[in-house]
């Protein structure tokens, strides 16, 4: 594979390439994402002047995968097979529309009749990490979309676009502003470099983004993701019946719901450990049980959430092999401490990160904490976070996440990542094939985001 940078080997030059846009529109990619069960097709555009960004479209297909009780690799598969191409065509109709002075081949015109539309300047789909069956079906479709457009094809890393969205929900905001007349207060944009929690189903990673390709991954899970802990909890401590009921397998989200009912309220009190030494101290439940925060008497940079998981599911079974009464109120404290302990488990490594960067380069300390991924929606994992943040002496950092829309997988991300590579001046050439292991760490076996495998410049 190889990658192009802008300016070489007949690649435009920026300066030129801005010219040939139309001037009331800005750059323009066609992104796709399926590398797990989320079926993803958006349409996102930035102003390279302002950088101000607009979704013109965005829509999600999930697999069912309710009889599997979670990801099922087939049936996710087949719903990818199945939406792909009508999510594809009903995005085309949401392109913006050419102005009459629009060139025919700047321009694509649809077979409704309609007025015709920009053609994407170039188009993204997710290249890895995730299920290699399942990337191949959007990889293979925006390649056959670039070829069919004549535009570029940019392979996207599915984490660095997690970690880059904030990114996008600050440009996002600067067009509404724009678009309302408004001058409130800037939104807070990552700058680099800041510090990420890549946080879902398969993923826990620390990483330090120093800039848009140089990421350092500073922790990551010694066995399960936090996600797969939470929705392993879930479908021991959730009554059968709402798992029955159930129209997703979003137990983690079912679980928060279940376990705070009224939101924030319902854990306005909570305390976080002042120290090191009060993590070591067991919280003591009335139902006689308790969860052991992982690695609490070790300062490693590393995860593991198995345990949490495995304790929840004995503590259960044990309750019912004795014929115990496992009442709504125990489900419920069982709910949130299995909770508690997970996020108190990424917010005390957290703290380590910072204290390590802030002692190995004090000059270039992290201003920002990103937290992105499917479990950045928990509001309770935030306000853990914040919590230990200012009890431990970085009450300056600020924590940036996207909105719950744009936290779980979603093409919106995958189309603003492809966005900031190609005004960097990357490509991805059409030989590329999805990466079902893709690490962003220059230091890994694989090189990286920027690696032999991955993102390259000639």
């Amino acid at each position: 594979m190889r990658n192009v940078p802008v300016g070489k080997e007949g690649s435009v030059s920026i300066t030129a390439r801005r010219s040939l846009l139309p001037q009331n529109r800005g750059l323009l990619t066609f992104a796709i994402e399926t590398s797990c069960d989320d079926t993803s097709v958006a349409i996102v555009e930035k102003n390279e002047a302002t950088n101000a960004a607009k979704i013109h479209f965005l829509e999600n297909v999930t697999a069912d995968s309710n009889e599997y009780r979670g990801v099922h690799p087939i049936a996710s598969l087949e719903s990818h097979q199945e939406n792909l191409a009508k999510l594809v065509d009903k995005a085309l109709r949401h392109l913006p529309v050419a102005l009459g002075n629009a060139e025919g081949h700047r321009s694509i015109t649809l077979a409704d009749g309609s007025q015709p539309r920009y053609k994407p300047d170039f188009v993204s789909a997710t290249r890895g990490p995730g299920m290699r069956a399942n990337l191949f079906v959007g990889l293979d479709t925006g390649k056959a979309l670039s070829v069919a457009w004549q535009v570029p094809f940019m392979g996207v890393h599915h984490m660095q676009a997690h970690l880059l969205t904030p990114r996008l929900v600050s440009s996002l905001r600067q067009d509404q502003e724009t678009s309302n007349h408004t001058s409130p207060s800037p939104p807070v944009t990552p700058e680099f470099p800041f510090l990420s929690i890549l946080v879902s189903g398969g993923h826990s990673n620390l990483v330090k983004s120093s800039t848009l390709t140089d990421h350092k991954i500073m922790a990551s899970t010694a066995d399960i993701a936090i996600g797969e802990s939470l929705d392993k909890s879930a479908r021991e401590i959730l009554p059968s019946s709402l798992l029955q009921s159930a129209k997703n397998t979003m137990y983690g989200k079912m679980l928060e719901e279940f376990a705070f009912p009224n939101g924030s309220a319902d854990y306005a009190d909570y305390r976080p450990p002042m120290n090191r030494g009060e993590e070591l101290i067991k919280r003591e439940t009335p139902w006689g049980w308790s969860l052991t925060t992982p690695f609490a008497n070790t300062r490693n940079l590393q995860f593991s959430f198995s345990s949490i998981a495995s304790a929840v599911k004995r503590i259960i079974t044990q309750k019912e092999n004795s014929g115990q009464k496992f009442s709504h109120e125990e489900r419920v404290d069982m709910a949130r401490e299995s909770m508690r302990v997970c996020f108190e488990h990424l917010a005390s490594r957290t703290i380590i990160a910072l204290e390590t960067l802030r002692q190995q380069k004090p000059e270039d300390e992290v201003k920002t904490v990103v937290v992105s991924g499917g479990v950045a929606a928990n509001r309770f994992l935030m306000t853990v976070l914040r919590s230990f943040l200012d009890v431990r002496g970085f009450g300056h950092v600020d924590i940036v996440a996207p909105p719950p829309y744009l936290c779980t997988d979603n093409a919106a991300m995958i189309g603003w990542a492809g966005l900031e590579m190609f005004e960097a001046g990357w490509r991805t050439d059409l030989s590329a094939r999805a990466l079902r292991k893709w690490s962003l760490d220059p230091q890994a076996d694989d090189g990286g985001v920027l690696g032999p495998s991955g993102w390259q410049k000639a």
